[in-house]
């Protein structure tokens, strides 16, 4: 010890060791936290079902376990197999591999033995054909293209007054060397496929038809605004719904003047009072400004679904909108919480289980019974993870950095929201459906990697909206896209929305029964 110190300057010194040691200490659970995190993300599952760590004897939801076990034992069905004395229960493994449609084309191959096999070596008697064995496989042929020409006779009026032919049918672009049916493959394949265009003009190229990326992008972004109407159609009927889901992702477009690509962003809006909302819409924007969020709803003033994004935040202050944020972007948070006290996490984590179980059996139910079982079941539930968390932040020993922290007061920012769900039979738990919708678009993005400008993000937006939408409606989009290119510019504006997927397909379906 140095005798030039004082005791009182050791014991200031040992307290600021302290204070470092416990800083170090917070600095040290806060990088094993995100170490964890890490290794989860590389080498983990990504899933965020909750791991059945209840007792035994603890029960779930007193009344409802018999209909769980009901549904739990419906995923897997079974078949009766006959067997000598007794039956027996088999795995029903799937439908067939492989299923094609009754109506396609059938080329007969026969294979017959050779004529000196025809006699039998032993009698020398002629064989006698007793039937035919068929052996079915499913074939291809490479694309098939053809030239459409059209012929207009040319008519001469009397005394050189002019002359007189047919016109052309309207087409999506005009003058295009394209007809419809190759402009809808191609729309099919960047859009739903997700091939970007350099690939689909290399593939092309194998069978001799030559068409330069740069056409492909000119024609995609010409029919994308062609039918912008269309897309604002749709926009104004999801508005309607008074239920709907949003969500944002980046999106990169190119910088010409700087030689590489900025961050823009692609809005998701999709709603409707279906369990899973077929209609959606992917609005370009080349910013996350707050903004762009108003601009898409306007004055849209119904529930709306989302996660915890200032945009929808102010929109749910100034009560414009009933805001019923994700329920699931809270369970994240607390899945992703390693640090702080664990029991208490697992406690909040078995209580969200109980809600999406509960709404498993809500959904399942009219919207008078799904009400009742929400406000019988789900807000007590919900009280208590309010009343719990809001005791864990006044008087629990939490590191001011950790993850655990933000999860409890990430939880605490949405008290006043989380029960909206509740009051709206057709409002949900989560935002899935949004998040479910942008899984196309981060699919396609990591393909055609970024949009060249503004108008093409725009087309994008309004081609990949019909595209997943069909898709979501089970409609084959390349029969509908084509049929819409050759009406669009004939249509009546006034009854524009009678060329949306949903009602075109009920159209299709009265005019075939």
């Amino acid at each position: 010890m140095n005798p030039a110190l004082s005791t009182e300057n050791y014991t200031a010194e040992i307290d600021q060791l302290r204070v470092h040691n416990a800083a170090l200490k917070s600095e040290v659970d806060s990088l094993k936290e995100e170490l964890v995190w890490f290794k989860r993300q590389m080498f983990g599952k990504r899933s965020e079902r909750i791991v059945k760590d209840l007792d035994d004897n603890t029960q779930l939801l007193p009344g409802f376990e018999q209909y769980f076990e009901s549904v739990e034992s419906s995923q897997e069905e079974v078949k009766e197999k006959k067997v000598k004395a007794h039956s027996r229960k088999v795995k029903n493994k799937g439908k067939d591999k492989i299923s094609v449609p009754d109506d396609l084309p059938v080329e007969r191959i026969e294979i017959d033995l050779p004529e000196e096999e025809k006699t039998c070596a032993e009698t020398g008697s002629p064989l006698v054909k007793i039937g035919e064995e068929v052996s079915r496989k499913l074939a291809h042929v490479p694309e098939s293209f053809y030239i459409k020409e059209y012929v207009r006779p040319i008519y001469a009026l009397p005394e050189s007054a002019g002359i007189r032919t047919a016109d052309l049918p309207d087409n999506i672009i005009p003058k295009c060397r394209a007809d419809e049916s190759f402009l809808a493959e191609v729309i099919v394949k960047k859009y739903a496929d997700h091939l970007p265009l350099y690939r689909i003009s290399e593939a092309l190229s194998r069978i001799d038809v030559r068409i330069s990326r740069q056409l492909l992008s000119q024609w995609v972004v010409r029919i994308g605004l062609a039918l912008k109407p269309l897309y604002d159609s749709m926009l104004s009927k999801i508005l309607k719904s008074e239920n709907i889901f949003i969500d944002e992702t980046p999106i990169s477009m190119l910088d010409p003047g700087k030689g590489k690509t900025r961050q823009a962003y692609m809005w998701v809006v999709a709603g409707g009072k279906e369990r899973d909302p077929p209609n959606r819409i992917y609005g370009f924007k080349t910013n996350r400004k707050h903004e762009n969020a108003s601009d898409l709803i306007g004055k849209y003033s119904g529930t709306l679904h989302s996660d915890k994004y200032g945009a929808y935040e102010k929109l749910a202050a100034k009560k414009q909108i009933q805001w019923s944020p994700c329920w699931s972007h809270i369970r994240r948070k607390f899945i992703e919480a390693q640090t702080g006290d664990q029991q208490f996490r697992k406690w909040i984590l078995r209580k969200i289980r109980y809600l999406f179980m509960y709404e498993r059996v809500a959904w399942n139910r009219s919207p008078e019974e799904r009400l009742a079982i929400r406000c019988e079941k789900e807000i007590p539930i919900i009280d208590d993870l309010i009343s719990a968390v809001k005791d864990k932040l006044q008087n629990g020993k939490i590191l001011p950095k950790s993850k655990y922290k933000e999860a409890l007061g990430y939880f605490y920012s949405l008290v006043p929201f989380l029960k909206n769900y509740t009051k709206d039979p057709w409002a949900h738990l989560d935002n899935n459906v949004a998040e479910r919708a942008v899984r196309p678009l981060a699919i396609g993005r990591k393909n055609w990697l970024f949009v060249g400008n503004e108008e093409a993000g725009i087309a994008s937006g309004v081609l990949l909206s019909l595209v997943q939408t069909c898709r979501a409606l089970k409609i084959n989009p390349r029969e509908y896209l084509e049929d819409v290119f050759r009406t669009m510019m004939s249509h009546p504006y006034s009854r524009l929305n009678e060329l949306l997927p949903e009602e075109w397909a009920q159209r299709k379906k009265q005019a075939t029964s």
